[in-house]
């Protein structure tokens, strides 16, 4: 859903040396470098320096490396919803994609023979427009059904009465509905009632409204029950 000394100089040493019972005596100062004791100093010094360029030139090459472009791959991206389309409106006329482009469209896939949950999906998106007043304007309410054998035109054009008043119901063929679900990943397919009649079915669908920009890009969705005054809120963030 991605971190130090100081130098020491000595002249000469003392070595006292064991001789006879007990007895001591000292030896003769032998004489020393001035710089015996400051080469392992120096050696350290070196050896700590090479350390911290070995160090910093391999964070150089880490740090181009991420910032190449070739290493940079970019993260999966969700498959596109939305799409081209050819589908019949409720007043019978031919309605393809391109129709909407320049206007928002709220989009919602469902069938009129639905007994609950379409009705209150359609019935949220006109209260949200309401609730946007004037910028409501700018979005087109879309209900495509997703059983074209049933949901002709006519019916569509009667069915709607009951909703927004610009509400634009969309049909068309088996294979050109389709193809809208297919663009929008809509899941639907028939559940025939228990009484087993061919043509008293109900459908089992995707329930999401889209909200799809000017140019037809996704731009956010709303599940079932969200209601009414969020959905308003989330389509507001985009006009």
């Amino acid at each position: 859903p991605i971190i130090k000394g100081h130098d020491v100089h000595s002249t000469g040493i003392s070595i006292m040396t064991k001789s006879g019972k007990g007895k001591t005596r000292r030896s003769q100062k032998a004489a020393v470098p001035e710089s015996a004791p400051i080469k392992p100093f120096l050696k350290g010094r070196v050896g700590q320096i090479a350390v911290l360029l070995v160090v910093g030139f391999l964070a150089m090459i880490v740090y181009r490396i991420s910032q190449s472009p070739i290493d940079k791959t970019p993260a999966p991206q969700a498959a596109a919803i939305g799409g081209p389309f050819t589908l019949v409106d409720h007043q019978g006329r031919p309605r393809t994609w391109d129709y909407f482009k320049g206007r928002f469209m709220l989009v919602y896939f469902g069938y009129t023979f639905c007994p609950d949950i379409c009705p209150t999906a359609l019935t949220d998106m006109g209260d949200a427009l309401g609730i946007l007043g004037e910028a409501a304007d700018k979005v087109t309410p879309v209900f495509i059904t997703v059983d074209p054998d049933r949901d002709t035109p006519e019916h569509l054009k009667e069915y709607l009465k009951f909703f927004h008043p610009r509400m634009v119901g969309l049909t068309g063929t088996p294979e050109q509905t389709a193809a809208a679900l297919k663009a929008y990943k809509v899941y639907a397919a028939k559940a025939l009632v228990e009484r087993g009649d061919a043509d008293d079915y109900l459908m089992d669908h995707t329930s999401i409204i889209y909200l799809m920009g000017p140019d037809g890009a996704y731009k956010a969705h709303f599940s079932h029950g969200v209601g009414a005054e969020d959905m308003a809120k989330g389509i507001q963030k985009f006009l």
